[in-house]
């Protein structure tokens, strides 16, 4: 097995994983639909909830947040259980005596499924703004961009919590391990400023709260910001620090 990154193997790893994809109806349908169906959901919950003067909608607000959270959680969801699933079925251990790397495997899915995060933005984002009225201050383009680096990060975190589970029902049972804390003090329920020190301390090392943050900056101004940047930058970081983590731990199969 070679250590050395081959773009070629990268991409053809890629196209097996897209044309598996392809044949799963299942699998294309949560990633494309649920998030949608999910958002609906929330609008319906605030259709007809009063709000304050003044203050935004709260729909506006919480659905523009969930632009981000929702991919998050699917990709997270659906990459962990496909990556065991080829290490339980042993095509991992095969694929892996061949002169593909652990990174060109790993890489290929992230692009792979990157490409299926980058799809499931642009529907929900449509969806989103032309069925459920969502009002968006900034770019629609930036929303979508943070999506799909959101949808990124679920991608690198499921692959890396793939290495930790001996079956599809442990994969589960990871999520709320990994992705509730992320959710809780992300900034969605309570502002991150108003934190304890503690938790807020904990806050500043989850990524998805510079998610939501660049999701607000977004919300609030026209323009891309400087702390918008800094913010996706943090996320796509600590996509890759994932994805090298992965990497490291990837283990042909099952013990």
């Amino acid at each position: 097995m070679t250590t050395a990154l081959s773009p070629r193997l990268t991409s053809a790893t890629a196209g097996r994983v897209l044309r598996q994809l392809r044949h799963d109806h299942r699998t294309v349908a949560m990633l494309l639909v649920l998030p949608s169906a999910l958002l609906g959901l929330l609008y319906l919950l605030w259709a007809d909830v009063p709000t304050p003067p003044g203050q935004p909608e709260t729909f506006d607000r919480v659905g523009l947040t969930m632009l981000g959270v929702f991919p998050f959680v699917v990709m997270f969801l659906v990459t962990s259980i496909a990556m065991l699933r080829e290490r339980t079925s042993g095509t991992l251990e095969r694929l892996l005596t061949t002169p593909l790397s652990r990174l060109d495997l790993l890489l290929g899915y992230g692009l792979a499924f990157g490409l299926a995060a980058a799809a499931q933005a642009v529907v929900t984002v449509a969806i989103a703004t032309t069925v459920y009225d969502l009002d968006v201050t900034g770019s629609l383009s930036l929303v979508v961009l943070i999506a799909v680096v959101d949808a990124a990060l679920g991608v690198a975190l499921g692959l890396l919590a793939s290495a930790f589970a001996r079956s599809e029902f442990q994969a589960v049972q990871l999520m709320p391990v990994v992705v509730l804390p992320q959710f809780f003090l992300c900034g969605l329920l309570v502002p991150r400023d108003q934190l304890a020190g503690w938790l807020q301390a904990v806050s500043d090392v989850l990524p998805l709260s510079y998610a939501v943050a660049a999701l607000q900056e977004v919300g609030a101004s026209v323009e891309a910001t400087g702390t918008m940047w800094v913010d996706v930058g943090v996320v796509a970081g600590a996509t890759l620090l994932a994805l090298g983590l992965a990497a490291a731990t990837l283990r042909r199969r099952t013990s």
